[in-house]
């Protein structure tokens, strides 16, 4: 019975963690709060937070999780153009779409997770799902494990907060979507 106890105090600590976390992030911007300020505000201890997240990064990580598994979900079982039944060229692009929206949505959370070590963003479970996503839409005919990532990097929440003020969302995604329509050519 007391582990049962100790797994259903866990869940709560989680949950509280995650809820302060957003809220906190969302009022302050990740980078202005520390763990120990969302400690203090969820009523837990830092170790707690340290030992479930192990530093903002994974937190950050965390938070985004739903967000990626919903696109995931999308991608792989939704309705076409970003789910299966349609052409590869209709799919990336949708992909593209779909992928602007979630970063711009989620900007200072992505920004944190992708800049928080130069080569973490590549290492993720995340990453290695859309690339490997778009290599299977580029096709065997342009290099494809390269083009992915050249399609990726221009994804990256850096080049789009960098981007985004002086261009607009929409403008970016246009360019994006004539640079993947043209990897596919």
């Amino acid at each position: 019975m007391q582990e049962s106890e100790e797994r259903a105090d866990a869940a709560r600590n989680r949950k509280a963690i995650l809820e302060t976390a957003a809220r906190l992030f969302n009022e302050y911007g990740v980078e202005s709060v520390s763990l120990s300020q969302v400690a203090a505000a969820a009523g837990v201890g830092k170790g707690t937070i340290f030992r479930r997240f192990g530093n903002r990064s994974g937190l950050a990580s965390e938070l985004l999780a739903a967000h990626e598994n919903e696109l995931r979900e999308k991608i792989t079982h939704g309705p076409p153009p970003l789910g299966p039944g349609a052409s590869p060229d209709d799919r990336l692009l949708a992909f593209i779409d779909a992928y602007i929206a979630y970063v711009v949505q989620h900007l200072p959370l992505v920004r944190a997770l992708e800049t928080a070590n130069t080569t973490t963003r590549l290492r993720t479970r995340a990453y290695r799902f859309w690339h490997n996503h778009v290599m299977t839409l580029i096709g065997p005919g342009n290099d494809p494990e390269t083009t992915a990532h050249v399609i990726l990097v221009n994804l990256s929440s850096e080049h789009i907060a960098a981007l985004l003020p002086e261009l607009g969302e929409q403008r970016i995604r246009a360019t994006l979507r004539r640079l993947a329509y043209t990897a596919l050519q």
